[in-house]
């Protein structure tokens, strides 16, 4: 079935009065089988002011809490960050204007190609999903070419603003987690490609649902890119897989969440690691989300990094270009760590040089 051809959630939730959702919205009980634990801890937080204007001791005690939160959690919340809230809101208030369109409108950008510069759709990819999921969502690519819907007319200006100011938030992170594995501070850039990297806006609207324990917003996914950058309204939702059990995340007051993703699970071998999470739907107000996904060049074959890959961690993940994986995951419903583990190598072909592994891995 054609996206263009599947009404969107906001459009559904506005139609008519009804009790109960359309069938094709409902999930089965085995993919909502965990409820959020009430009991576990919080996700970390990390000082950003401290990372970057930190004493000698300040900063190396943030380094070492950004390691172990990309070791154990994959998430971490990033406070006293340099931007401002006031261009925050406006970044949020250009997203909403834009799902307050006409859907003649915003339909103008709905299309096939997952790698196109602008992308409005529903669900994730109702082509070949079996159930539609309670989302709409506007993808933007931004970097290294910038691209902006004409309308809302100051999305061009606030998200260019927006996203620059993003991407150095970005370097100073994973110079940040470079340090933490005993690396250049930037090595993990320069091995990314960071300064041509791919960054994405992702925008997401889950508007009310009248039975939210039937229906979710996102189901359980890890995120294709080195580090994504979010925040979120006032309406909780989002849901972190934690030693097995869900957990609900409570952003701070002005504060980004930033996840790991799969290709900086990749880079470091599997030390550091992406983290399955997914979006719960409320009945009571809509929910939003604003992402940046940022990413590696998009034709950069990326690998565990060599220093990282030795007689007791062999090398674990096969090479992949970033364009190629992103495509694959995109093209098949959204399964877990199920991209992730299409590039992990079987324990039985993993090896401590790398370009053995690859030349190996050709001829089979």
């Amino acid at each position: 079935m054609s996206s263009k051809m599947i009404r969107s959630a906001k459009e559904v939730a506005e139609s008519c009065n009804f009790t109960s959702i359309p069938s094709n919205y409902v999930i089965s009980q085995d993919e909502d089988a965990h409820l959020p634990d009430t009991d576990a801890p919080e996700i970390p937080t990390i000082d950003f002011s401290l990372l970057v204007n930190g004493t000698p001791d300040q900063r190396s005690q943030t380094i070492r809490r950004l390691g172990q939160a990309s070791m154990e959690w994959g998430f971490f919340m990033v406070v006293n960050h340099s931007i401002e809230e006031s261009l925050r809101e406006k970044m949020f208030k250009v997203c909403k204007d834009f799902f307050d369109l006409p859907e003649a409108e915003k339909r103008k950008h709905v299309g096939e190609h997952v790698l196109g510069p602008i992308h409005y759709g529903t669900s994730f990819n109702p082509s070949v999903e079996k159930i539609n999921y309670w989302r709409d969502s506007l993808k933007i690519l931004v970097h290294p070419t910038f691209h902006s819907p004409e309308k809302p007319i100051d999305f061009r200006d606030v998200s260019n603003k927006f996203c620059t100011q993003v991407r150095e938030l970005v370097k100073e992170l994973l110079q940040g987690i470079s340090e933490s594995l005993g690396l250049d501070s930037c090595y993990l850039e320069k091995a990314s490609e960071l300064n041509t990297g791919l960054q994405m806006i992702v925008a997401n609207f889950y508007p009310p649902c009248p039975q939210p324990d039937q229906a979710m917003g996102m189901p359980p996914h890890t995120d294709h890119g080195l580090l994504a950058i979010l925040m979120e309204n006032n309406v909780g939702g989002l849901q972190v897989k934690y030693n097995g059990k869900w957990v609900l995340v409570k952003p701070h007051p002005n504060s980004f969440l930033v996840n790991i993703g799969d290709q900086l699970e990749i880079l470091t071998n599997g030390k550091y690691k992406s983290v399955v999470h997914r979006a719960a739907v409320t009945n009571q107000r809509t929910r939003m989300s604003v992402a940046i996904a940022n990413g590696p060049s998009i034709d950069k074959a990326v690998s565990p990094v060599p220093l990282l890959v030795d007689s007791e961690h062999p090398e674990a993940y096969l090479a992949v270009t970033y364009e190629d994986y992103i495509k694959s995951q995109q093209s098949k419903p959204l399964d877990g760590r199920s991209c992730l583990d299409r590039v992990r190598l079987p324990p039985t072909k993993r090896c401590v040089n790398p370009r053995v592994n690859k030349f190996h891995l050709e001829r089979t």
